[in-house]
C-alpha cells in the first residue's frame, strides 16, 4: 500500500525536486481536484482517469444490529473511472503476476 508520504517522496524522487515542493505540488493537485468536485465539474486526466460526481438516490436499508428498517437520504458522492491507460497498465501487471495452470 500506498500512502501520502510515499507519493510525496516518489515525486520528489522523480521531478528531482525537494519533499517539500512535491508536498505541496500534490495537494496542490488534490485541493484542486476537490474544489471541482465540489462545483459539480468533471476532472478528466487523460489516460489516468476521470473523476465526478454522482447523485445518489435516497433508500430504505435494513440495520443490520436491529433488524430494523431506516431511510438514507439521497446525496452526492465522488466517482472514479480509470481511463484506458491505467487499465491496460493494471491489467498487464496482473497478468505478469497470475499462477498458470500447468496443465
Amino acid at each position: 500500500m500506498v500512502n501520502k508520504r510515499d507519493m510525496v517522496g516518489k515525486i520528489a524522487l522523480d521531478a528531482n525536486i525537494t519533499r517539500t515542493q512535491a508536498a505541496r505540488a500534490l495537494e496542490a493537485l488534490l485541493a484542486g481536484i476537490q474544489s471541482s468536485l465540489v462545483r459539480g465539474d468533471r476532472v478528466t486526466l487523460s489516460g489516468f482517469g476521470s473523476f465526478g460526481v454522482a447523485q445518489r438516490k435516497a433508500r430504505r436499508v435494513r440495520n443490520p444490529r436491529s433488524g430494523g428498517e431506516m431511510q438514507v437520504q439521497a446525496k452526492r458522492v465522488p466517482r472514479f473511472a480509470p481511463g484506458a491507460d491505467l487499465k491496460s497498465a493494471v491489467q498487464l501487471r496482473g497478468e505478469s503476476t497470475c499462477v498458470r495452470d500447468a496443465s
